[in-house]
Formats: C-alpha cells, structure tokens, sequence
C-alpha cells in the first residue's frame, strides 16, 4: 500500500537538508531510505519534484514525500545451504563463505546470497530496500566471509537502517596484511571516494567522498628468514564505507593478504618457506573475516552480538605461520 509523507517546514528547521528533515520528522524511515526515495523523484517540494537530497528548505515550505508499495523481487531461488546462525520472526544472521556475492548484479544474477535466501523462504524477506536486494540491509565482499544479518520484515529493515547510520552497530573484522602497522595500533579517519582511475576501486581523498573511520590494533606479527613479513590484525568499524579496510590498509602501505584489487607489488623474497609460499599464491580471496557482528534487536530491543570463527583456510595459514615461528 502506497503510502505519504506531508508536512509544513516550521521555523526552527529552516536551512535543513530535506533528506536530514524528512528523517528527523519520521524516525521510522531511515535517512537512506529517504535519499533513495528522492533520487526516484518521489519528493515534492511546494508541488514541485525534487531530485536533490541535499535541497535545503524555508520557513513554510510544502514537503510531500511518496512512499510506493514495495516492489515485489522475481528471483531465481538458489539451492545453497546457508550457514544460519541465529533466527527468529524478524531476522536472520548468516555466516558468508567467500566466493559468493550478497545479491544479483551485472554478471551474477542467479547464484546469490539473495537467491539462496529466496530458496530457504521467499516469503519472509524485507522488501523495502531494491528490488533485486529483500532483506539485505548490509553487505560485504564476495571474496569475504563472516557475518551479516539479514532483515525478514520490512519494520526491522528501518530499524537496523537506522542502527547503521547512526554507526552503533558492532562490527568486528580479522585480516592479515603484507608487514607491519607503524603505529601498531590506532585510528584511521579519512575521506573515501571512487577512484578517478579504475571506477571499480575506491580510494582515500583529502576533501571528497563520504567519511570513513576504522580502529585497528596488530594482534600477531609474524617475521623471520624463512617467512615475509606478516600482521594478523583486527579492525573495528565505526563506519562502513565500500572496500573501508581494504582501502585503509592499503592507505597504510599494508595491503591484505590474497587482495587482487588492491595488492601492492612486493620483492621475491629468497628462502621462503614452500609451503607458506604455495597457501598464500594459492588463495583464492582476501585474508578478511567479518568476525563479530552486534546489534540491538529491533523489538526485543536485547542487545545481541555474535561471533564467527576463522574458515579453514585462514585458520591453516596461521598454523603454519605460527609452527615455523616455533
């Protein structure tokens, strides 16, 4: 059911962006929500159609904002066995394995985590989001694994929404990078930004972009002859920004382990150990784990927080990094 948003602009919210005032005036629908809906032309502004979500408003303006009827997704559904660990009524938390994409884009339209998701129960999905996205409120990379939660109605998907922009969400990841941090522990904050040079990648900016913050601290460093120099590090996102560690890491000069996107060159070391050596070519993703995940739920309003081991294939390569560090 089609449904609106309509009120007068009163004095104290002159000069407001319409996007910040829509959300402040309706809490239940999320600021990104509101950007999306007036990017579809879907704002009114004294009855004429507003396309900018940064138009500031005056004193008696008119705001009227449509809020269609959920689109209903056509999708294939996937038989993937999906590593569920929690669910209830309103929700679903999943363990991603790398090598499979959240949900159906240029190239991948049938085997997703979104198809998998129309497979195990097309009929409890979120639907507010794009139509070729129910119930994805977040997402990480396909050669990522861990933890994301899925929304199954459309009242959780605002709220957690919500949950994110406002950067309480708990999000905890463990990556090994290529050296050491200098400071070993921290916080980067910066600016993030599509790359001018290949559109596919982001990059850092000095003035542009959205702004990005990642704590990090190095839990493990692993150096000697017969081994390059490695840091298993763990990262705590106060944002969530396309690519963020990625990216930060290789700020730093450290890029991840196994990253083809943003890998820096590095010198053939001699007296490598085989077997080391032979892992980390033969990966075939980045060394990143989304390993815990924490939020408050929606209608419990309990807070919750779930953590995720190693895949195996992580877990092997700090086996063997910490046998010959033996």
């Amino acid at each position: 059911m089609e449904k609106s948003i309509n009120f007068i602009v009163e004095e104290e919210e002159k000069n407001l962006r319409v996007d910040v005032l829509i959300n402040k005036r309706d809490e239940i629908i999320s600021r990104t929500r509101v950007k999306n809906l007036i990017l579809k032309e879907k704002l009114k502004l004294n009855n004429e159609i507003i396309k900018s979500p940064s138009k500031k408003v005056s004193i008696g303006d008119v705001v009227n904002l449509t809020i269609p009827e959920p689109e209903i997704a056509s999708l294939k559904p996937y038989d993937f066995k999906l590593n569920i660990v929690y669910e209830d009524s309103d929700l679903l938390v999943i363990d991603k394995p790398s090598g499979i994409i959240m949900h159906p884009g240029a190239g991948n339209y049938d085997k997703t985590i979104v198809n998998a998701l129309m497979h195990y129960d097309k009929e409890s999905l979120s639907t507010i989001g794009d139509e070729l996205r129910p119930g994805i409120v977040h997402r990480i990379d396909k050669n990522t694994s861990g933890l994301v939660v899925v929304a199954k109605n459309n009242e959780t998907h605002e709220n957690l929404s919500k949950q994110f922009s406002k950067h309480t969400i708990i999000r905890e990841y463990q990556l090994l990078i290529w050296g050491k941090l200098r400071p070993s522990f921290g916080r980067i904050e910066t600016f993030i930004t599509r790359s001018s040079k290949n559109r596919q990648l982001m990059e850092v900016s000095s003035s542009k972009g959205k702004k990005a913050v990642t704590n990090y601290k190095t839990i493990e460093i692993f150096e000697n002859k017969k081994i390059p120099t490695l840091s298993l590090v763990e990262c705590k996102l106060e944002t969530g920004r396309t690519h963020q560690i990625r990216v930060h890491m290789n700020y730093k000069g450290n890029s991840l382990v196994g990253d083809d996107k943003y890998k820096k060159k590095y010198k053939k070391l001699k007296n490598v150990d085989f077997d080391i050596q032979n892992s980390i070519t033969n990966l075939d993703r980045q060394f990143l784990h989304a390993k815990t995940l924490g939020f408050v739920h929606p209608r419990t309003q309990k807070e919750l927080i779930f953590t995720s081991i190693l895949p195996q294939e992580l877990n092997n390569i700090l086996k063997m990094l910490r046998n010959i560090e033996e």
